[in-house]
């Protein structure tokens, strides 16, 4: 991403605030239903908020920034303030996920009304209309790689809670045991061994494109 900074600026100021946007709205929605189902801790810890501020991780953003891979500052919530510690800890964690899913769709449909309006904007406004276009592609794109690599079942990512909320409550025990394993499969997986490509990334890449399909216009139409 990072390699568009003196060859395209706009383009790169586009993906950065799209960058942004996704970590933010993951994050917060983290935090929003943590505190709606019981637990203050992420409203204590300032996460309660849509300011990007609260939610970018300086290392993990330079991260995704030069090598595509990083993070955002995790939400913290106690289990023991929830009513239902294994059930609500999964909602929790498929939050993130569905909001980036929810806010990539309805950019998707602005992105279309875009498009069959430029057709008949006025040269005063297209500037406007093309610039829009150019920031609603990258959000689109990193809203739907952030809710897919989020849902793959390893800790730290929000799949595993959710296969923890899934599972009967014997094998869900059995199940958290991996936790202390997550980053050693996370690290191995990210790690590119084939030709360059890392098996994580042969993993979600199939689900990313599908969803994209639907999501962007043609590549003919961009």
């Amino acid at each position: 991403m990072i390699d568009t900074l003196f060859n395209n600026p706009l383009g790169f100021l586009f993906w950065l605030v799209a960058l942004a946007v996704a970590i933010t709205i993951h994050e917060f929605s983290h935090a929003y239903w943590a505190d709606r189902l019981g637990d203050p801790t992420p409203r204590l810890q300032g996460r309660l908020t849509l300011n990007p501020l609260a939610h970018l991780d300086p290392l993990g953003t330079l991260m995704l920034l030069i090598v595509r891979f990083g993070w955002g500052k995790p939400v913290v919530f106690d289990p023991f303030n929830l009513r239902h510690p294994r059930r609500d800890a999964a909602i929790i964690s498929l939050a993130g996920p569905v909001s980036n899913l929810i806010l990539a769709f309805v950019c998707a449909v602005l992105l279309r009304i875009l498009f069959s309006y430029r057709l008949t904007a006025l040269s005063s406004a297209s500037t406007l209309v093309y610039m829009a276009i150019g920031l609603l592609q990258p959000v689109i794109i990193l809203n739907v790689v952030l809710a897919v690599f989020n849902l793959i079942p390893i800790h730290p990512l929000d799949g595993f809670k959710i296969v923890g909320g899934i599972l009967p409550a014997d094998k869900a025990r059995e199940w958290y045991q991996l936790e202390s394993y997550g980053m050693i499969f996370l690290i191995f997986l990210i790690f590119p061994f084939f030709g360059g490509v890392s098996p994580i990334s042969q993993l979600i890449s199939p689900v990313i494109n599908f969803l994209l399909s639907f999501l962007l216009p043609s590549p003919a139409i961009i």
